[in-house]
This record gives C-alpha cells, sequence and structure tokens, in this order.
C-alpha cells in the first residue's frame, strides 16, 4: 500500500514536467525557413562579369544553385537588401559616374528589375547599408571621402539626399593610401541614434548624430575614436548586444575591439590583434570582418595571405582572442558572408572567380571547406534574403 501510494506520488510530481516539455517540443517542431536566395554583386570592368548574380540557397544542406544574371548593370560592387525583402540596392563603383541603383525583387523567381539610379555624390561608393527603421539608405564613397544618406520612398526608389558630408580631419602617414579622406563603411547604431563610419584615410572611426525623422547626419561629441596611425579602418561589424564594434584596419592588417556606449555614442578600446600569423612576411590587405550570429566568434579576411582570421570575443569584455586561420581555396578574398544561420560561411575570392564553402563549427567557431567551389566573375559581395 504504500508503495502504490508513493508510485502515485512520484507520478503526480512528473506529470507538470510531463505536460511542459510537451508544450516546449510543439513551437520547437515548426519548420525553419531553409530557402533562401543569394545576391552576387561583382566588378564589370574589365571582367566577364554583366552585374549581379543570383543564387538559389538551401539551408539545410549550404548547397548555392545558380540561377544566372539577375541585373545587368555596371560595377555593382556592393549591394544591400532592405529589410522587407522587397528591394536590393547597390552602389555602382564607377569613378565620377558613379551611381546608386535600386531594384524591385521577385521573393519567388530571385528576378531583379530596375526601379531608379541617382547619383552617388561621390566617388567609388564601396558600402551601402539601411538606417534601423529601413526608410533611408546610407553611402559610403571611398575616393572622395564623402558619406551620402536618401530616402527609400513608398515604392522603394531612392529619393533625394538628405545628408552629405564630406570626411575631413588629419591624415594617416601612408602616403600613398591616405593622401586624402577615404570613407570605407556607414552604418547607425542599434537605437538608430548614431551614425558611425570608418575612413581609411583618417584612420577614425567618425560619430555622428543621426536624425531618423530627416535622414540627416549631425555633429557630435565625441566626434570620432581614432585608431593606431597607419591603420587604415576599412570595415567594422557591431556584436548581436550592440555593446561592441569590431573593426578591420587594411593598411595595418588588424582588428579592433571597442565597447560602445550607446547613451553616449562613444567608442572605447578595448583590444587589438594582427590578423596575421607572426611568420607571415609579404603584402596583405585586409577587407571584410563579419560576427558569428551567436556572437562568440569573429572573422576577417586577409588579402595577400588568402585567409579568414578566427577570434573568439567574450561577451562580457568584448576582448577578443586570436585562433588562427584558414585558407581561402583562392586569391584576393574581398569578402564572405555568413549564411543567416551561421552554419555555413560563403568567401569571394576576387581574382579567382570563385565562391569558396566551409561548413562552421557551432562550438568552435572553426572553418572546414565542404568541397564546394561557385564560379562567378569578380565576385565582391554576397547578401541573402528569404525566399518565398
Amino acid at each position: 500500500m504504500k508503495t502504490s501510494r508513493r508510485a502515485f506520488f512520484l507520478l503526480f510530481l512528473l506529470i507538470p514536467i510531463l505536460l511542459a516539455d510537451g508544450k516546449d517540443k510543439k513551437p520547437a517542431s515548426a519548420p525553419a525557413k531553409k530557402d533562401f536566395f543569394a545576391f552576387v554583386g561583382t566588378y564589370t570592368a574589365k571582367t566577364q562579369s554583366k552585374g549581379i548574380y543570383a543564387f538559389r540557397y538551401d539551408a539545410s544542406s549550404g548547397k548555392l544553385t545558380a540561377l544566372g544574371v539577375a541585373a545587368e548593370t555596371p560595377d555593382p560592387s556592393f549591394v544591400a537588401i532592405h529589410p522587407s525583402g522587397k528591394y536590393l540596392y547597390a552602389v555602382n563603383e564607377s569613378g565620377k559616374s558613379s551611381m546608386v541603383t535600386s531594384f524591385a525583387l521577385d521573393a519567388k523567381t530571385g528576378k531583379l528589375t530596375q526601379l531608379n539610379q541617382v547619383p552617388s555624390l561621390g566617388e567609388d561608393p564601396c558600402y551601402i547599408a539601411f538606417d534601423q527603421s529601413g526608410k533611408y539608405v546610407l553611402v559610403a564613397n571611398y575616393t572622395s571621402g564623402t558619406l551620402a544618406v536618401f530616402p527609400i520612398l513608398a515604392d522603394g526608389k531612392i529619393g533625394e539626399k538628405t545628408a552629405l558630408i564630406q570626411d575631413s580631419g588629419s591624415l594617416g602617414p601612408n602616403k600613398e593610401r591616405q593622401e586624402g579622406p577615404h570613407a570605407h563603411w556607414i552604418e547607425t547604431s542599434a537605437d538608430n541614434r548614431f551614425a558611425l563610419a570608418a575612413d581609411l584615410g583618417l584612420d577614425e572611426i567618425l560619430i555622428f548624430q543621426f536624425d531618423a525623422e530627416k535622414g540627416a547626419l549631425g555633429p557630435h561629441m565625441p566626434p570620432s575614436a581614432n585608431l593606431k596611425a597607419g591603420s587604415g579602418p576599412r570595415h567594422a561589424a557591431f556584436s548581436p548586444s550592440g555593446k561592441f564594434l569590431f573593426v578591420a584596419s587594411e593598411l595595418a592588417s588588424t582588428v579592433t575591439s571597442f565597447s560602445f556606449e550607446a547613451k553616449k555614442g562613444a567608442l572605447k578600446q578595448i583590444n587589438s590583434f594582427s590578423t596575421l600569423p607572426p611568420e607571415f612576411a609579404g603584402r596583405n590587405d585586409v577587407a571584410e570582418i563579419a560576427v558569428h550570429p551567436s556572437g562568440k566568434f569573429l572573422y576577417v579576411s586577409n588579402r595577400g595571405m588568402d585567409s579568414i582570421a578566427l577570434f573568439a570575443i567574450d561577451a562580457k569584455s568584448g576582448r577578443l582572442t586570436q585562433m588562427g586561420g584558414v585558407p581561402t581555396g583562392g586569391k584576393e578574398p574581398r569578402h564572405f558572408a555568413l549564411d543567416p544561420a551561421g552554419n555555413f560561411m560563403f568567401v569571394e575570392n576576387q581574382l579567382s572567380d570563385t565562391i569558396v564553402v566551409f561548413h562552421v563549427d557551432a562550438n568552435s567557431g572553426q572553418l572546414t571547406p565542404t568541397g564546394d567551389t561557385l564560379s562567378v566573375p569578380s565576385p565582391v559581395c554576397l547578401k541573402f534574403v528569404p525566399a518565398q
């Protein structure tokens, strides 16, 4: 009798756990989004490229299937997909004739249809991004060292500029590469109150107040965060939490970690490392930087050594730890992209006309080649969008 009562009592205690376990499993059974399109920006001048290329992406297998040219447009070196998934925007990096182009994106077929095109208000735009509301597009013009903001109209077209800033300040010591300001990256903070921009010529991350209602860039104190002279900051990436900013410096082949104080819009340097092993000697230019969706790992591409450098990120302090690197299997990895789940990395080797695929270990962040290599003429940017 005592035994049966004890068994009944244990069963009674287990019932809530069993029921809770069942409740937890129902939402998890919903299938994850597995079908995407991937769009690849390229250089068309003196290459075989026609413009922007499209692929269908199966996230479960990591396979890309080529769909051909999605849009013929000159030198679409950097592309960005609107948060709505309805539009794609590209910079046309063509010297004094540089433009910014908008496209309607068919999420069923991957087809792009040009909507309009406007001058980039500078020479050689090399980066394009959206503010947090998706109402404005921000552009960094490299050669002229200018930053421009354009509104996105209701039909997806690009409107008249709402801001235009000429970068200025003390130039870095590299007389060949830092002869003037060179804007190379711009994005807004998570709360959309600030716009941060990397200038390779000034060795600075510039900080502006961002008016999300007017799309305006205003002065801010402090106006910038300095990097070591001659570093040549190129691109930067926020941590998922928005508390840290990681900066890849092209000329010095370094990566630097900053804390970002959101209330004040201020950056404070934490630590910095070379992206190269001590034994490497020769020419190298750092290119792309990206944080894994988990926030645990940071990746930087080396052009010259032709490798991806890996760093671990301390979630509390933002400090970086070197974790080695892997060869990219091609020449000049100008850009790379992690898929939305962070399971695969796609490295665009510009000078070997290839995209090489790597599997990403979720626990260690390490990269392993899958054996898949795709042919694309002069690939320099890759972005994903969910397919319908």
